[in-house]
């Protein structure tokens, strides 16, 4: 069951200070409903399972409403749904296989033991059958019987045969299975495989809740008769639900349609994101994959609304496999004007429409080695636009060069300096950093590392050497697979085995190489870990606070301390509403501190409480909310558009102090309360800051009124 987490070292520093708290579980979930796959009617609302995701819609007042695991449900990628009609309420079944029931009034109760329960066979659900109260589980071993009123597994029959269906009549029980059908008494021990036997009886397995399904003008219809409200429902051609009536003669009539939650992403396949003037420009990133479509989805922050690239006769046109798009960069003078990389060369859009297609034929882009003449392989893993507004390329394991630029003005060349074609394997840029350099790291290759061009172009540094603190060298690195730079201008790679950072003294000199990071254990011994040693590190990002949040392959999420010396949280799918422990890219909006998070099972987001830094306080760019703070309120006093680590007291009019602390990032947080944690009497209260440099001042004010 799922359970909202906050950190040993978290919670600590909650105990002894009243400010400046961490607040880091605000989450949002951004879910596809793009493919219905389900629909169950349920009186007055019908559920519908799409792309994976459910939503409903409420016939009495034409509302939509969507469910995911921010709220109500445990977890998320639904696999199987089912409205029981005497316990009112619908069944929901997980891919990992736990179990939610939910009723009309979002009231959730979560069944766990089949999630819990250890099994030498497979678990996979094949189809949910209601029967009465109850719910029959037909599952690759037998059968699984749920109590929908009570919310309890009841009994599990593991007849050894993979049951695909279930029947009820009389006094007996039917099950269909690979080797043909079962029956068995009710009344007899089920639990016993002696108990069922073989039969030639002519059993239907047509149930009430059952879905049909029809082809209509090219595309599956999934359609489900609705006996309360007398039609039928199921989906567009373009996935949206409709209802219809059909009278004695066979007229069919609209009287619904295109009721689709709003603001949402057509796909879940979010693994590569990119934050650009209020827009979040996705595709599917990650490891390359030729089941996942290839579209461009670009979510609007301030608007919430997605839009969707043109994706339609793409592979038709070009006589290709058009998918999985890998990476994207926009054009720093049009943000409508976008490139993207994807197994099969590189594409551009201009306002969501494709207008160019790059390889082989009219670019240096060129085949993965091994594999000439297949259009399929071209493969760019990495796009970024430098200052000079020309798009660095990075074109995988090719039989030429591996990193390509295209100029604004249409032009193709390769930089001067250049690692050799066959070892930029997986690459990605990571762009300059603070210094005018551009850094790269090789993904995949028998000899990984990182390389960096200086600022002006004409040298090429390498660093392919890794230790530990204590200089021993550091074995089993297969991976760079993501770089970032701290504010320091300390360089930071994830590598398959943990966590490494290249110091600016370092820097000057590639062969002392990354090394690990070692925090002392505080337990009174001497002893100490290397930091996220023997983690597979997939992706990272700095928030404006100089925290590290670390993706991982399959542990979730890490936050590290801009002293690298706590792990301020460490975000599971079992411990918050993070969506899955498989990550591929983090993106962070430096002005509001939201962290966005695209992970194996779709898109998520957590506020940080780090937003943007200015570099002078006054007045009229720092404030906090709610102000006033009233009587009912009793979450945080939120502080913004401090500077960078500034020092923060909060005193009465007359100089009492009552609070104090240090700014994360750009804000501050406080509980309302005073040193000794009771909260303070009803009056004007003065924010004063100080910055590194020495400046200081009153910044505001906050009324709280009790």
């Amino acid at each position: 069951m799922r359970r909202h987490f906050i950190s040993l070292l978290t919670l600590l520093a909650a105990m002894t200070t009243n400010a400046g708290a961490q607040n880091l579980d605000k989450w949002k979930a951004y879910m596809a409903y793009g493919k219905i796959t389900d629909i169950e009617p349920a009186g007055n609302m019908v559920y519908v399972l799409s792309s994976g995701d459910l939503f409903s819609y409420n016939i009495t007042d034409g509302s939509v409403a969507t469910y995911d695991k921010v709220f109500p449900l445990s977890e998320c990628t639904i696999s199987q749904i089912a409205w029981n009609n005497t316990a009112k309420k619908l069944i929901i079944v997980y891919d990992n296989y736990n179990i939610d029931l939910l009723d009309n009034k979002l009231n959730v109760t979560n069944i766990a033991g089949y999630y819990d329960k250890t099994m030498t066979v497979s678990k996979d659900v094949n189809k949910v059958v209601i029967e009465g109260s109850l719910a029959y589980l037909c599952t690759a071993f037998g059968l699984v019987q749920i109590d929908m009123k009570e919310g309890l597994i009841l009994d599990t029959y593991n007849l050894g045969k993979n049951v695909t269906d279930c029947a009820f009549s009389g006094n007996k029980i039917y099950v269909n299975t690979s080797d043909g059908i079962l029956a068995a008494d009710k009344s007899a021990n089920l639990l016993d495989k002696s108990n069922w036997h073989a039969t030639t009886d002519n059993v239907s397995f047509n149930h009430a809740n059952d879905i049909a399904t029809t082809w209509d003008n090219g595309y599956l219809q999934y359609v489900a008769y609705d006996k309360t409200n007398k039609c039928y429902w199921t989906n567009q051609e373009d996935e949206k639900l409709q209802a219809y009536t059909v009278t004695a003669d066979g007229t069919k009539t609209v009287t619904l349609s295109d009721i689709n939650p709003v603001g949402t992403p057509k796909y879940n396949t979010i693994g590569f994101l990119k934050i650009r003037n209020g827009k979040l420009y996705t595709c599917n990133g990650g490891e390359w994959d030729r089941e996942k479509p290839a579209t461009l989805q670009v979510y609007d922050i301030d608007g919430n609304t997605w839009t969707t690239y043109d994706d339609k006769g793409i592979a038709e046109k070009y006589g290709i496999i058009y998918k999985d798009m890998l990476c994207l960069d926009i054009d720093p003078k049009n943000d409508n004007h976008v490139m993207a990389g994807s197994q099969s060369g590189l594409y551009e859009f201009l306002d969501g429409k494709l207008i160019n297609r790059f390889d082989y034929k009219n670019s240096p882009i060129s085949f993965v080695d091994g594999l000439e003449g297949d259009p399929n392989y071209q493969i760019i893993t990495s796009l970024f636009y430098d200052k000079d507004n020309t798009l660095w390329v990075i074109n995988h394991q090719a039989i030429n060069k591996g990193i390509l630029k295209y100029s604004a003005d249409g032009k193709w060349s390769s930089p001067d300096k250049t690692i050799n074609h066959l070892s930029v394997n997986n690459a990605k840029i990571m762009g300059y950093d603070s210094h005018g350099r551009i850094w790269i790291n090789n993904g995949r290759n028998a000899n990984p590392g990182v390389y960096c061009y200086s600022a002006d172009g004409n040298n090429l540094y390498s660093y392919t050497h890794f230790v530990n603190e204590d200089m021993a060298e550091i074995s089993g690195i297969e991976r760079c697979k993501t770089l970032a730079e701290d504010r320091s201008g300390n360089i930071w790679v994830g590598t398959n085995v943990g966590l490494f950072v290249l110091t600016e003294e370092y820097q000057r000199d590639p062969s002392l190489g990354f090394y690990q990071v070692k925090v002392p254990r505080n337990d009174g011994t001497n002893y100490a870990d290397y930091l996220l040693a023997g983690l597979d590190i997939t992706t990272m990002a700095i928030d404006n606070a100089d925290r590290k949040w670390i993706g991982t392959s399959r542990d979730g999420v890490y936050v590290i301390s801009s002293d690298n010396m706590v792990q301020e949280a460490h975000f599971l799918a079992s411990n918050s509403s993070l969506l899955a422990d498989g990550i591929f890219d983090i993106e962070i909006d430096k002005q509001t501190g939201t962290v966005y998070i695209g992970t194996e099972k779709g898109l998520c987001s957590v506020e940080s409480n780090a937003v943007a830094t200015n570099e002078s306080m006054s007045k009229d760019n720092v404030w906090a909310y709610p102000n006033p703070v009233k009587p009912d309120y009793t979450g945080l006093i939120n502080i913004v558009g401090l500077a960078y680590d500034s020092d923060v007291k909060i005193t009465t009019t007359n100089g009492v102090l009552v609070a104090e602390g240090r700014s994360t990032g750009g804000s501050f947080q406080w509980d309302g309360c005073d040193k000794k944690g009771r909260r303070v009497a009803s009056g004007i209260y003065m924010v004063n800051t100080a910055t590194q440099s020495g400046d200081s001042g009153t910044v505001c004010k906050i009324a709280v009124i009790n």
